[in-house]
């Protein structure tokens, strides 16, 4: 008898998650969106990651306010990989991952928060730089499942990789 792998756990309780949550894994990028709004009852907000924080080898950025969720994201990528940060962050939220702010800020040269989010306003900020706790691995999941789920199949090998980098559409239209 096989036992589940660790991958494979974590696989499964992911997709039990999302069907839990209602949020299906072969909705539109705009349709999981709304979804997360309608379950958090307050607007989710996406922009840009400020360049100083970019440089410092984070890519992605979710601040959580009473008013709305931010998700901050690299820009200077290719579109899949720009959609594969925000569904990233997208599954911090749907987990409600915590992590203590001055910890996660440490370090991270962002610069200032745009006007409308001061820093007594933020009470969660998780940042995007690795895989290595079980919340960066659950958040890598849900993205990945939401991500992949109903989208045509690549070409295996070296051209499909070089088509999900550049963004482009399984069957070659953008």
């Amino acid at each position: 008898m096989r036992t589940i792998g660790a991958y494979e756990e974590l696989q499964r309780r992911c997709i039990a998650m999302l069907r839990d949550l209602g949020v299906e894994r072969s909705l539109p990028f705009d349709a999981v969106r709304a979804r997360v709004e309608e379950l958090r009852g307050r607007p989710l907000v996406l922009r840009e990651l400020p360049k100083e924080a970019a440089l410092s080898g984070v890519c992605g950025l979710w601040l959580g306010t009473d008013a709305a969720d931010y998700i901050f994201y690299e820009a200077r990528t290719a579109p899949l990989h720009r959609e594969h940060i925000i569904l990233h962050e997208i599954g911090h939220v749907l987990c409600d991952h915590r992590r203590d702010i001055a910890a996660r800020a440490e370090g991270l040269a962002a610069g200032p928060l745009p006007d409308d989010l001061q820093p007594q306003l933020v009470k969660r900020l998780m940042a995007r730089s690795s895989y290595t706790s079980s919340e960066e691995q659950e958040a890598e999941m849900i993205a990945s499942l939401i991500q992949s789920a109903g989208k045509p199949s690549r070409p295996a090998g070296p051209l499909g990789r070089l088509g999900a980098f550049l963004g482009l559409a399984a069957d070659g239209a953008e």
